[in-house]
């Protein structure tokens, strides 16, 4: 069974069952119990004690694995040993300030390793992180800043400039800017800085009079002053930005209970496989952005409770950059999304590589596509091993076994201790084999909703389970194939994208009447939205798909236009995307 975070013994693998209020009794007629036993995975998790939270994880992980390297970037690293001082010098810098417990600091950078020593010292801290897309417009930083409440941000030069312009600060009253060589020795950082802002012109120029440099942030107070806040796993730790299953984007609120769960159920499936195979040499590649809840969990929450060393990848659509770390670090898990699988299985230098530290190849985030897994399986020689989940859910909700010889096509089981149902309009059970929608409850489930009950209360049934709004298929083995999506959400390499706020971003255009979001397949990108205009004037698509890259963030904007006289509504005056589907060809 899983150990006692509240220990750093490493015999000591008991733990003491928790009052947490999440934790669902799974019915005995429940047909993934027998898949359990058949694969090995321990049916339940043993969560600690309710007084305790992740930062009895985080300082178990830093006496355990001390002088293990923790993290790697750009060919250099930092050990836990340094991790645990550098985040504490930053929950001292934050408490300094006079933030205090549950406070909102926002955090807006790429895989750098300035981002875990910054996450982790705003929970050290007793603040609440909030993970921000590096790559968002003013426009959409306004809204997470304003709904988010944050009182600080963290941010990387070459997007400073995209805060300057941010109309809505709301309550951020202290800015530190990052650049991208301050964790990489002083000549080398020097040298990464400079390329950066005079050779390959990263770094727009900014001004903001107010902000201090990260290393400035890093030094200004001893983490000998840093207080220890009183934490429990009722705590908020994160707020995790999502399309949701209706509406604009809204914070998740992932307790600490939530990440610990959840951490701990995929231990459990990793534990299934590998218990006695990982080793301290073992390095996950973290080539998907930590900002995005499946890195964060996977690659981050999960990969430090391990000892892994986490690859940090700033830029994975460096494909050929990406590889040559691949190359150069031979890690044993691979967490990616399906876009990235397809990208490296069509580069001849990949299938080069040599796998023999291969040990997991983990999809989740979209769909894989059964022609991307068989071609991965080929290169590399072992299946993608598919998982599902949504930011409201830390994100882990179903997964095939590790052990599993092919890719299934499906997203597998319930994690442990989560209870699974599919329902029908009414909130009726569906039947073995029908259709239904996936509701979710357990441990790693969120709070709710930042700002929005009424919100939270119409995404849980009456009976308290999470509604997801994707619709899927049970089999008598209890595995889950998802055939539709009950709502509209369009997902982009990974990313959830509510149609709402691609329209309301472009219906600001001048030429434009209204229009219609929907999401069309992409062999690149899973999807693509495509927007229906109805315009006035000679606005072309260009012009239209050039207003789009300014206001929304690469993932959102729309990627195609087609002009037409008018939009297919209801009685009432409600854009009809089913029927924008059914002009496509896709209904």
């Amino acid at each position: 069974m899983t150990e006692n975070i509240n220990s750093n013994n490493t015999d000591n693998n008991t733990s003491k069952m928790a009052a947490f209020p999440t934790m669902p009794t799974i019915p005995s007629d429940r047909p993934w119990l027998d898949a359990y036993e058949r694969y090995g995975i321990d049916a339940t998790i043993d969560m600690p004690d309710d007084e305790t939270s992740l930062l009895e994880v985080f300082e178990r992980n830093f006496s355990r694995y001390g002088q293990k390297p923790a993290y790697i970037c750009m060919g250099a690293s930092i050990s836990y040993k340094q991790l645990d001082l550098y985040s504490r010098q930053i929950a001292s810098y934050l408490q300094s300030l006079g933030l205090i417990k549950g406070d909102k600091v926002a955090v807006m950078m790429p895989n750098l390793l300035q981002y875990p020593i910054v996450a982790l010292g705003i929970i050290r801290a007793g603040m609440v992180l909030v993970n921000v897309n590096p790559l968002y417009t003013s426009r959409e930083l306004s809204h997470q800043l304003h709904d988010s409440g944050a009182k600080a941000l963290f941010i990387v030069e070459n997007f400073a400039k995209t805060y300057q312009e941010a109309e809505d600060k709301g309550q951020v009253q202290h800015v530190v800017v990052c650049k991208i060589g301050d964790m990489l020795g002083t000549i080398k950082g020097r040298v990464v800085n400079l390329v950066a802002r005079h050779i390959k012109k990263m770094i727009p120029s900014y001004n903001l009079p107010d902000s201090i440099s990260f290393k400035q942030a890093l030094g200004a107070v001893s983490a000998s002053k840093y207080k220890r806040p009183d934490l429990t796993l009722s705590d908020v730790a994160l707020l995790q930005y999502t399309g949701g299953t209706t509406g604009v984007a809204k914070g998740a609120m992932l307790s600490h209970g939530n990440l610990v769960a959840n951490m701990l159920q995929i231990k459990v499936l990793i534990d299934s496989a590998f218990e006695d195979d990982i080793n301290s040499e073992d390095v996950i590649l973290t080539a998907l952005p930590l900002y995005h809840v499946f890195s964060f969990m996977v690659c981050g929450m999960y990969g430090m409770y391990q000892g892994l060393a986490g690859l940090l990848i700033p830029n994975p659509r460096d494909l050929d950059g990406l590889i040559k770390e691949m190359d150069k670090y031979k890690p044993a898990f691979v967490p990616a999304v399906n876009t990235l699988f397809n990208g490296l299985v069509h580069k001849d230098s990949f299938a080069d590589l040599d796998f023999s530290n291969l040990k997991a190849s983990i999809g989740g985030g979209m769909s894989v596509l059964p022609s991307v897994a068989k071609e991965w399986h080929k290169i590399t020689g072992l299946p993608i091993v598919e998982g599902y989940g949504l930011s409201e859910t830390s994100p882990v909700v179903a997964f095939n076994p590790m052990t599993i010889a092919e890719f299934t096509g499906k997203i597998g089981i319930p994690a442990s201790s989560t209870d699974v149902i599919l329902i029908d309009d009414d909130e009726n059970e569906v039947a073995i084999g029908e259709r239904g929608e996936i509701c979710v409850k357990g441990p790693q489930v969120m709070l709710g909703y930042q700002n929005r009950p009424e919100e939270t209360t119409k995404t849980f049934t009456a009976h308290g389970y999470l509604k997801t709004g994707d619709i899927g298929i049970m089999d008598d083995k209890g595995f889950i194939k998802i055939v539709d999506r009950k709502k509209d959400m369009i997902i982009v390499s990974g990313f959830n994208v509510y149609p709402n706020e691609i329209e309301e971003a472009m219906s600001e255009h001048p030429a434009i009447v209204e229009c219609g979001a929907i999401g069309i397949p992409s062999d690149e990108r899973g999807e693509d939205p495509k927007l229906f205009v109805v315009k006035k004037g000679n606005v072309t698509e260009k012009e239209l798909l050039d207003f789009g890259k300014k206001n929304l963030t690469g993932y959102k904007r729309p990627r195609h236009i087609q002009f037409v006289d008018e939009l297919p509504k209801s009685n009432v005056g409600k854009i009809l995307r089913k029927e924008l589907r059914k002009m496509e060809g896709l209904e």
